[in-house]
């Protein structure tokens, strides 16, 4: 009985870590890797196991890191089931038609490029298409938290709420061997506690190997009251020089969260009314699946309901689903606060706006969530002078704020915190680190060792370990 470490191993993008049970073989996560051009394709491309070999996949949660190669599955001989939670579900049948859409766009457009001699390069072939979507879903079968389920021979599981985004699960799984059955835990991404939307995350009641994502091992997240005084700040300043506020957003989750502060700052007043734009079709229809599933929403939420109605709508807030508007936008130099995807700046309409915006001193790029080495987004973190978009490099005038308090993964004290709770209920024991940099893995481990927890691990990518 071994867990081989497939993705997400000391890298923070493309969950895959492969459970090889006595009597079946188990998928948790098939995400896709953001990084390099070419080598993105190249491991995208690739899957690091044979697809005809798996028996089912256990899925955490909808983003694209985690879900994202999953459509590839039934074209390369998969037959087995992926559960998942209902939500998730939801998220997914309209997350994964989008980045086959995302991917046709952006081959179409590189190979446009390509040809006209700007970009140097074979051409691009997307990873999959719509019907590849609609054959992974037909696999799909949704799951409530809390239910045990069979998932293969000799393996059974149930979802805990991870608090992350909609639908996000820790995964308990039981794994016989014999008379043995050890018990494997799975984080997926850990939510952050007290925050609005969701519920707080939940404690499994022991583990005998904990895999543990790391993202924020390193530090301790501002409080979200403060970082809503902060993008208040940041719209503030840049409306007053003329300028635009872009939040490069993923579509799941932080959107709507962007969404829930500015309508609160707006209506108390604490930044002006300036037209809020959410160009991204996809947000659109995430935002729909949210309005289907307030069984996943934390009180708070609900007691805004029965207030103020939809936390998705107020009166200077427009969504945008046509390209020739977004194109308007792009084009309208008056300020206003743009919301658009990808989160990581590698895909999608943002990046048009930036094309546009990043050139202008005016202007503030606000950055709300972890940022991939190699990434446009890691870049403009970085506050790099020079970038590139669409293959032409830009000088970066504009300016670059982060607040990583809007993130959705957990900060440091909040995974000590899972792991303390843990040993409290029934124990842990080997922990290994994943989804997370070298670096915020080894502070996070001696924090961990700190409060008494034995035998941590932070592997590399295609490392075994053995149960």
């Amino acid at each position: 009985m071994r867990v081989r470490f497939l993705g997400a191993a000391q890298t923070v993008t493309g969950s895959m870590h492969l459970l090889e049970a006595p009597r079946a073989t188990v998928l948790l996560d098939c995400g896709l890797f953001q990084g390099p051009r070419r080598e993105t394709f190249d491991r995208n491309r690739n899957l690091p196991f044979d697809p005809r070999t798996l028996d089912a996949v256990v899925l955490s949660h909808a983003h694209i890191d985690h879900s994202g190669a999953l459509p590839m599955l039934p074209s390369r001989g998969f037959h087995g089931t992926i559960f998942c939670t209902p939500a998730t579900r939801d998220l997914c049948a309209v997350m994964l038609e989008d980045a086959a859409m995302v991917q046709e766009a952006d081959a179409r457009f590189l190979n446009k490029q390509i040809e006209r001699g700007l970009l140097h390069g074979d051409p691009i072939e997307p990873l999959y298409g719509d019907n590849d979507v609609i054959n992974m879903l037909e696999t799909m079968i949704a799951v409530p938290y809390h239910r045990w389920f069979e998932v293969a021979h000799g393996v059974r599981a149930r979802f805990l709420d991870a608090g992350h985004v909609l639908g996000s699960a820790i995964v308990e799984l039981d794994v016989r061997d014999g008379a043995t059955t050890k018990r494997v835990v799975f984080s997926g991404d850990v939510g952050r506690r007290s925050m609005p939307i969701l519920r707080d995350p939940e404690i499994p009641e022991r583990a005998d190997l904990l895999l543990m994502e790391s993202t924020y091992g390193d530090r301790v997240h501002p409080a979200r009251q403060e970082m809503d005084a902060a993008l208040a700040d940041v719209v503030r300043r840049t409306v007053e020089r003329g300028g635009k506020v872009i939040v490069p957003t993923f579509a799941l989750e932080r959107a709507q969260e962007i969404i829930l502060s500015l309508k609160s700052l707006t209506l108390s007043g604490a930044i002006p009314t300036v037209p809020v734009i959410v160009d991204s079709p996809l947000a659109v229809k995430i935002t729909e699946v949210f309005r289907m599933h307030p069984d996943c929403y934390d009180e708070e939420l609900h007691r805004r309901l029965r207030a103020d109605g939809s936390p998705f709508d107020f009166d200077s807030l427009r969504y945008v689903a046509s390209p020739d508007e977004s194109k308007r936008i792009s084009a309208d130099r008056s300020p206003m606060v743009i919301l658009a995807g990808s989160g990581m700046c590698e895909s999608g309409r943002v990046l048009h706006h930036l094309r546009v915006a990043v050139e202008e001193t005016e202007n503030t790029v606000v950055i709300v969530g972890f940022q991939a080495p190699h990434t446009l987004g890691r870049r403009l973190v970085e506050k790099r002078t020079k970038v590139r978009i669409f293959g032409v490099e830009r000088d970066r005038r504009c300016d670059v704020v982060v607040l990583n308090g809007f993130s959705a993964h957990a900060g440091q004290d909040e995974l000590v915190g899972l792991v303390r709770g843990m040993r409290e209920k029934g124990g842990v024991g080997r922990i290994a680190l994943v989804h997370g940099e070298p670096g915020p893995q080894r502070v996070l481990s001696q924090k961990l060792a700190a409060i008494g927890q034995e035998d941590i691990l932070a592997p590399e990518r295609g490392d075994a370990l053995e149960l």
